[in-house]
């Protein structure tokens, strides 16, 4: 990947400064919706159910069942089936409830963001492989753009986790969103039909719908 490439991306520690939440423990229907994700997601849930059942089924066991109970095999086989299922459901429902819509709207965002930008490194790849030649006005446009919508989705994060203390924030900067914006459609204006420009058009509905989720905020 080009070196502006690598700086356009958030990372995950990135996310998790500007949101306060691990961007993995976030539930979003997106996740789950795409096939990749979702598998990668199950196997991350299954672990984690894994590695939590024998600490939560030997606290069971010895805290409650074999001073009220005694020993008991069975019950000690049917824990090790109920907790893990158990574990998996209560962590969806703590997602679920725990963490703002907004916020999981911004995340698919980024995501969309993050699609853009891998559509441009294959691209580049594509141009070293054939030895052809891409605009470089162009991919100039699109990498300016992605800029401005990265100042974008990092203010909506910041906006988003501190709109419970300081509502006055996006009031303030709500100014930055409509420059931003006003950039990515005179860079828009000025693509040619291309692959590129698709690209760009791409980027500015992604803007589109983060300074649409930003007006949500602020009412």
């Amino acid at each position: 990947m080009q070196p502006d490439l690598i700086g356009l991306e958030i990372s995950k520690g990135e996310l998790r400064r500007l949101t306060g939440f691990d961007p993995d423990d976030v539930f979003r229907p997106s996740i789950i919706k795409d096939r990749e994700k979702r598998l990668g997601f199950l196997i991350n849930e299954m672990f984690l159910s894994l590695a939590l059942t024998p600490i939560i089924v030997g606290a069971i066991y010895a805290f409650i069942i074999l001073p009220t109970i005694g020993s008991s095999i069975k019950l000690g086989i049917l824990l090790l089936i109920i907790v893990p299922i158990a574990v998996v459901v209560g962590r969806s429902l703590w997602r679920r409830f725990t963490c703002p819509k907004a916020l999981t709207i911004l995340l698919d965002e980024v995501d969309k963001y993050h699609h853009v930008i891998k559509a441009i490194d294959i691209n580049d790849q594509l141009a070293i492989s054939t030895n052809s030649q891409n605009s470089i006005n162009e991919r100039e446009q699109i990498i300016a753009a992605l800029q401005l919508i990265r100042e974008n989705l990092v203010l909506a994060l910041k906006s988003e986790r501190i709109l419970r203390d300081n509502k006055q924030l996006l009031a303030n900067n709500q100014e930055l969103f409509v420059n931003n914006l006003a950039s990515l459609q005179a860079l828009q204006a000025s693509s040619q039909a291309s692959e590129y420009s698709q690209l760009l058009n791409q980027s500015l509905q992604i803007a589109l719908d983060v300074q649409a989720e930003i007006k949500k905020l602020q009412h």
